[in-house]
């Protein structure tokens, strides 16, 4: 089995949704979760590591299996079904919007030989463009397909990428343009 330099991270999936603002999130989460779900089945196919980059839901001393269950307890059940990691995929809880403050995400990233991320989820204009701007101040390469993440308001999401796009370099064309061979031969 070829070792891949690309991880996929999958943030914030597993998600209550039980705040303000949830309701519309989960609509616009469901819209692309279908996508996302090949998606992430894809490149596990193609050898590359899925790690799931998830907020901590004040269960600091729970594991990802408490985790998502606490999670399908609230509205956001359904992308949390559809979305359950597998047991060879990696869990990493943050405290706060960026996947790498407080965490052991870069020290797993590095170990693993990982120089470019795919990063997708909820929310895009806080969480998602939070792990970007702490992924691409590490050097990591970006590719942020914009049909694989979501936001509560469609325009935040879109501002979101486009930021994205122009101050962190990252690639945003949509997934059904990617070229997993291409990335394997990098």
């Amino acid at each position: 089995m070829q070792q891949s330099n690309t991880a996929l991270l999958i943030i914030d999936v597993i998600n209550k949704m039980d705040f303000d603002g949830g309701e519309d999130l989960l609509e616009n989460g469901l819209e692309m979760i279908d996508n996302l779900h090949t998606f992430k089945q894809e490149a596990k196919a193609k050898n590359i590591p899925v790690i799931y980059v998830n907020d901590n839901f004040g269960l600091w001393q729970d594991n990802a299996e408490e985790i998502v269950e606490e999670c399908r307890k609230g509205r956001g059940r359904p992308i949390v079904e559809k979305m359950r990691p597998a047991n060879d995929d990696f869990f990493v809880i943050k405290p706060k919007h960026s996947g790498f403050y407080g965490t052991q995400l870069d020290i797993l990233l590095t170990q693993m030989g990982v120089d470019r991320l795919i990063l997708t989820g909820l929310t895009g204009d806080m969480c998602v463009l939070f792990t970007a701007n702490g992924a691409y101040m590490r050097e990591y390469d970006l590719y942020i397909p914009e049909d694989l993440v979501a936001s509560e308001d469609k325009k935040d999401n879109s501002n979101a990428l486009q930021i994205m796009k122009r101050s962190l370099f990252a690639d945003i064309t949509p997934s059904v343009a990617f070229n997993f061979e291409k990335v394997m031969n990098q």
